[in-house]
């Protein structure tokens, strides 16, 4: 399975997952999980006594999992805390031992909330587990993709053969639209703007192109811990970009002659074909995304 269908098998567990609460939700982890580890052993619900609160575990390491996929999220995380301890009682009365625990919880990739995670980690140190805390749709996205192509499509559906160019530029608004949401820092400390200026000469750039990479840089932390936590993610967008940039620079193969600094027009074309609306709003967004691979040599070449 190629980077572009992964992002399309991407796509269609995202859609499965906002669609499922409940029951299909918790089928869709099991299934997830069987194709994983050939140790899971699925429990399920049996006459009056239900599942002793366990809905999975891995035997080899005594990992045990409680599934809990609420309709709105958003209003159900008192519900959460309570269920995180009551389940876990529940869990140590039948099951014996237990190493680690891990609440999968259906955030419809929202993030988890603070008292929740506080809750959960403090379930573990109080209980002495080697390890455990939330499971999330990311994790199951994780696991999804690291598994052969006719697995994924047992556990997704069939992926037509269509063309996927959208579903690229899906990923590139999607990193957008998480920068976008970042808050203003208030931190004044010095920010380390990355040495380029060899490459910024070498690729022919001007001294107003510097300028806006620099701009950019000063989110690079928040974007490196961003894609850090999604490696998929964080490598269709090098492939992506890498590709529109061999594109561009196809393009304009003969302006090295013509202008004081070819460069620029590759940038400016860079920067407009990866703006999801001509607004400056995401500008700083895309400037950003620019840095990062500027500096890992996915777009512009290495002057050395």
């Amino acid at each position: 399975m190629n980077a572009q269908q992964k992002a399309f098998a991407r796509l269609f567990f995202k859609l499965k997952i906002y669609a499922s609460n409940g029951n299909e939700f918790e089928k869709l982890f099991t299934s997830i999980m069987n194709y994983s580890y050939d140790d899971f052993q699925q429990i399920k619900p049996w006459g009056n006594i239900g599942d002793r609160k366990n809905d999975g575990y891995i035997k080899s390491t005594a990992t045990y999992f409680q599934v809990y996929a609420p309709e709105d999220i958003s209003s159900s995380y008192p519900d959460v805390i309570k269920k995180i301890v009551t389940d876990y009682n529940g869990l140590k009365k039948y099951w014996s031992p237990i190493n680690e625990f891990y609440f999968v919880l259906n955030e419809k990739y929202l993030g988890v909330n603070a008292d929740c995670e506080l809750s959960i980690n403090q379930l573990i140190k109080n209980e002495s587990l080697s390890d455990g805390g939330f499971f999330t749709p990311k994790d199951m996205e994780r696991l999804l993709l690291d598994l052969d192509e006719d697995k994924i499509t047992q556990v997704i559906g069939f992926l037509p053969e269509i063309s996927l160019d959208f579903i690229n530029y899906s990923i590139l608004n999607e990193v957008i639209s998480q920068i976008v949401k970042l808050p203003v820092s208030t931190n004044l400390e010095r920010i380390e703007i990355p040495d380029w200026d060899k490459k910024i000469v070498f690729n022919g750039l001007s001294e107003a192109s510097k300028i806006q990479l620099n701009c950019g840089a000063q989110l690079l932390g928040s974007l490196n811990q961003y894609l850090s936590n999604d490696p998929f993610l964080a490598e269709t967008l090098q492939q992506q970009l890498n590709g529109l940039y061999s594109e561009i620079k196809k393009e304009n193969v003969n302006i090295e002659a013509t202008l004081e600094y070819p460069g620029d027009k590759i940038f400016i074309e860079l920067i407009k074909r990866c703006l999801p609306r001509d607004q400056q709003q995401y500008l700083l967004s895309i400037l950003t995304i620019l840095a990062k691979y500027f500096e890992t040599c996915d777009i512009f070449e290495n002057h050395n």
